[in-house]
């Protein structure tokens, strides 16, 4: 499994340009891995188990649980979800390169706000933008 950081620059990286559907397994797996590391640093074994056919589903289920506030990313991943499948149904739509654009974005959302998370416990409970995460000590009272 890549490091949360490589996760990140993976994200940044080019897309297969010429193969669609690679790129969106490709981000709907960097979405399952996040979700992946937060199971782990919670001592929980991340499920291999699907929910509504899709693991990164089940993986939000299980990291879920116990931390209301993580409920602020379900639907994040349910757009990963959303965005494979239009991808992988009709790979040569007129639009594609943007249903990848979007989905690239969307996977990145999900990776700032777990990645966030570690880092603050109380992020997500008003919304992904919550102060704590901006501020550095020094400007914490």
């Amino acid at each position: 499994m890549r490091s949360v950081a490589a996760i990140g620059t993976a994200l940044e990286a080019p897309l297969a340009a010429n193969d669609p559907v690679a790129a969106a397994t490709f981000l709907l797996h960097s979405g399952e891995e996040i979700l992946e590391h937060w199971l782990i640093a919670h001592d929980n074994t991340p499920t291999d188990a699907l929910k509504e056919g899709f693991r990164i589903l089940a993986l939000h289920r299980q990291g879920a649980k116990g931390d209301p506030s993580f409920n602020a990313c379900r639907e994040t991943a349910r757009e990963l979800v959303y965005h494979y499948n239009l991808i992988r149904l009709e790979p040569d739509h007129p639009q594609t390169a943007s249903r990848l654009a979007m989905m690239r974005l969307v996977a990145n959302h999900l990776y700032l706000f777990i990645s966030g998370k570690m880092e603050v416990s109380g992020l997500g409970e008003f919304c992904c933008s919550s102060k704590p995460i901006r501020l550095n000590s020094a400007d914490v009272n």
